[in-house]
């Protein structure tokens, strides 16, 4: 891996705390791109994210949403903090299997005791087409780090 290549130390940070996050190891869910305030994660189809009739469950696509967003609110804020959750609307849009999901989170407003994002979830198919699959609008705060 040469210096173009190599991960920035935001991202760093963010994959820091995201690989202590045990449900979405279990899941399998990967980070693939950080930068300041924006987090996109990868949410693969298995038996593990789907509900009875074999799509993907909706609480799998929230928990994805409120990470995505989550990554994103924590690039904005202080380097000794982590962020949680206060609240969020989801809007689900449409039901998948297979193929992947991906959220998007984006700041939409960073302030020094509240950060508001939103994120967007797409199905990804076997053949690369995206369609929208849910709508996130999130507030957290932030919190000290206790690890």
């Amino acid at each position: 891996m040469d210096a173009l290549s190599a991960p920035s130390a935001l991202f760093q940070r963010i994959e820091a705390s995201f690989l202590r996050q045990g449900m979405m190891q279990h899941l399998g869910a990967r980070l693939l791109r950080v930068e300041p305030g924006l987090c996109e994660i990868a949410l693969p189809y298995s038996e593990r994210v789907t509900q009875q009739q074999g799509g993907f469950h909706g609480g799998a696509m929230g928990a994805l949403a409120d990470i995505a967003g989550g990554y994103a609110a924590l690039t904005v804020a202080p380097p000794e903090a982590e962020v949680t959750t206060v609240e969020y609307k989801i809007n689900f849009l449409a039901a998948f299997r297979d193929g992947e999901l991906r959220a998007t989170g984006r700041v939409a407003k960073a302030g020094k005791r509240i950060i508001v994002t939103t994120a967007d979830v797409v199905h990804v198919d076997a053949n690369g087409k995206e369609s929208a699959c849910a709508l996130m609008q999130q507030t957290l705060v932030p919190v000290p780090k206790a690890y």
